[in-house]
């Protein structure tokens, strides 16, 4: 239940704070007062679309606050602890501010979330009814969709929904393969080409640069023998030779060591370098054992790196990337080779995933059938109680091409006279009696009210085309409503305020050279007044007064 709205910079209202309480409130005031601006501003609350043409001119923001009274349901409860969100004393504040650019920030317990979430958590806090809302019942989509709501089948849609992409993600893939077949079976004969030349050479990964090595130790076996040989006098064959050297002062230390220990460390540094020092001289006698030329080995070497060039101008840098190629072709190759098996994988299991749809679309139908001979009794029942007795309302199930949404086409058929066929809504409904029906379905659909504070329901101008006798029921069934939901009702007609617990005006007055729109609470005397006024008109007679005096005692003693 709504507790209490601010708004601030929104349009033309400049700030007003707005306390409501349970039960029917009704909003009226001059047409162009600003009344659906209210309606707006907590659209905004429960994840409307923000637009910067929404702020008053002039200013650089608008902001909109509202203060909710939670219901205890378990599922809501659930939502808000795993956004990190906590509720105190059963109250939830959620906030939108609109910047100039068009952009949004949204809040929920002084906490920044997405204007998804709070679209997420409006089912469970209100719902607004609109005269576009009325226009939308002409569509089959918001009849379906009605209808489903009626169902309670959330969960089935989206049992159908998901089968449905599941079917057509290989519906897809196989059509893509039925058409680049004739290409891959055209170029198979090229990869088959590719991958026979690559293997015919059969190169080793990394061997390029192996066989470059080779090649220059080869071409240079004279310079590379002679510095070995340098090398390996110096530190082993000379006469002065390092390891010579070391040896001896390794031993001179030794002895030192025996009669000044302090050296020890020293004695230590020096052992290493001489095992050192002798396994080079090792590993430099065993390269000169091997060191030799090889004129026909050079000449072999060269030609295979030859060959690995001419592959790695057609298919990569190095030999590396080659054999990625080669791994890319053959993965080609198989693909063609065994895309009749993939074709065939792919046809079972569209057949599969296709019956697997229509059994859950199946179900879904059946869902749907039930809920539309309740939902049409139920309709029935309600414009009866809103002066349309003897209205015939029908929901048509016929079958339609599987779709996301199932496999039914969904049609309200209403006939509003006894004997007359049922009609389409768009057909045969004037403006009064569609608004009849679109409160009659939205009391039959709307959600059970749980234990706690109740849902706020808004109907904006829910009484378009409606008149007489008809507007003295809708005021009586929108206070019906009120018993388990808080109602707030933007209305013109003087025979539905006349039921509303709270009356709130809206009007504009002008301020330092600007429009700005207020809001307050009426009562005794000034409500009469008010009430005077719809039904006058601009000019409010004694005997409007009158009138909306006895208007609101019948309503007060029988309503």
């Amino acid at each position: 239940m709504l507790v209490e709205l601010v708004v601030e910079n929104f349009a033309v209202v400049e700030r007003l704070r707005l306390p409501l309480r349970a039960g029917f409130s009704a909003l009226t005031g001059e047409t162009g007062s600003g009344k659906s601006l209210l309606v707006d501003a907590l659209s905004l609350l429960l994840g409307g679309r923000a637009s910067g043409e929404m702020i008053r001119t002039g200013e650089e923001r608008a902001f909109v606050s509202g203060i909710f009274a939670l219901p205890d349901d378990a599922e809501l409860r659930g939502k808000l602890e795993a956004a990190g969100l906590e509720v105190e004393d059963g109250e939830l504040v959620l906030e939108r501010e609109v910047l100039a650019s068009g952009k949004s920030r949204a809040f929920a317990a002084s906490r920044p979330v997405t204007a998804a979430f709070l679209k997420e958590l409006a089912p469970y806090l209100g719902d607004i009814h609109g005269q576009h809302d009325q226009q939308k019942l002409f569509t089959e989509d918001a009849q379906r969709e009605l209808l489903d709501e009626a169902a309670g089948s959330a969960e089935a849609l989206a049992a159908v929904e998901s089968a449905y992409a599941v079917w057509h993600a290989a519906e897809r893939e196989l059509a893509e393969l039925n058409r680049s077949e004739q290409e891959k079976l055209r170029l198979a004969d090229l990869w088959w080409m590719q991958r026979k030349e690559i293997e015919a050479l059969s190169p080793a990964p990394g061997e390029d640069a192996q066989l470059e090595n080779e090649k220059r130790v080869l071409k240079n076996v004279v310079r590379l023998s002679e510095s070995a040989t340098i090398a390996y006098d110096a530190l082993s064959e000379a006469e002065h030779s390092v390891a010579a050297g070391l040896g001896l002062a390794v031993k001179k230390l030794d002895e030192l060591c025996h009669i000044d220990e302090s050296m020890t460390a020293t004695l230590e540094t020096l052992r290493p370098a001489l095992i050192a020092v002798s396994e080079a001289s090792h590993d430099l006698r065993h390269y000169l054992g091997k060191l030799e030329s090889d004129p026909r080995r050079l000449e072999e070497v060269e030609t295979r790196l030859a060959h690995m060039e001419k592959l790695k101008r057609k298919y990569g840098a190095t030999i590396d990337e080659v054999l990625a190629f080669l791994d890319e072709v053959k993965a080609r190759i198989e693909a063609v080779e065994s895309a009749g098996e993939r074709r065939a994988a792919l046809e079972e299991t569209i057949a599969k995933r296709k019956a697997e749809y229509r059994e859950r679309a199946e179900k879904l139908r059946a869902m749907r059938a039930r809920a539309a001979r309740k939902l049409e009794k139920q309709v029935e029942a309600e414009l009866a109680g809103l002066a349309m007795k003897g209205t015939a309302f029908q929901v048509a199930l016929s079958p339609s091409e599987p779709a996301s949404h199932g496999m039914d086409a969904v049609e309200f058929l209403v006939s509003a006279n006894v004997g007359e066929e049922p009609r389409p809504l768009d057909k045969v409904a004037s403006g009064g009696e569609l608004s009849r029906i679109a409160l009659a379905l939205k009391t039959c659909v709307t959600p059970r009210a749980v234990a706690g504070a109740p849902r706020t329901l808004v109907f904006d101008e829910v009484d378009a085309g409606v008149g007489g006798a008809a507007a003295e029921t809708v005021g009586r069934r929108l206070k019906k409503i009120a018993a388990h939901s808080q109602v707030l009702c933007v209305t013109h007609l003087a025979q539905i305020a006349g039921f509303a617990a709270q009356h709130y005006v809206v009007s504009k007055r002008e301020s330092g050279g600007r429009t700005v729109a207020e809001v307050r609470e009426l009562g005794g005397e000034e409500r009469v007044r008010e009430i005077g006024r719809m039904l006058s008109g601009e000019r409010l007679s004694e005997e409007a007064l009158r009138h909306a005096e006895k208007l609101m005692e019948e309503y007060a003693r029988h309503g």
